[in-house]
């Protein structure tokens, strides 16, 4: 496993993407039922970093690798789904 490949590094941020996306969810009863927010907000600036890095590296396979639009697409929608990225990894073997 090369970590220098684009394609790889795009897998651990969607798989990083994904754990972070299931943290977040988890931290919200903190925020909202016990009024706890640091974690919520530690998570949440986390994932929205990761969510974008999984963006940007989309895009770049996108016109880099001349993924058709479908693929492009399913892996964005997969973003914005909880356990989404995971299988997109494993559905597309990212």
């Amino acid at each position: 496993m090369n970590l220098n490949d684009v394609q790889t590094q795009f897998k651990w941020v969607a798989i990083l993407e994904g754990f972070s996306y299931i943290a977040f969810g988890l931290t919200m009863p903190l925020k909202y039922m016990l009024d706890i927010k640091g974690p919520n907000y530690v998570v949440g600036m986390a994932h929205g970093f990761l969510f974008m890095a999984y963006c940007f590296y989309l895009l770049y396979l996108f016109i880099d690798k001349n993924w058709n639009f479908q693929k492009a697409l399913v892996l964005f929608l997969a973003s914005l789904v909880p356990f989404g990225t995971f299988w997109a990894v494993k559905h597309y073997k990212i």
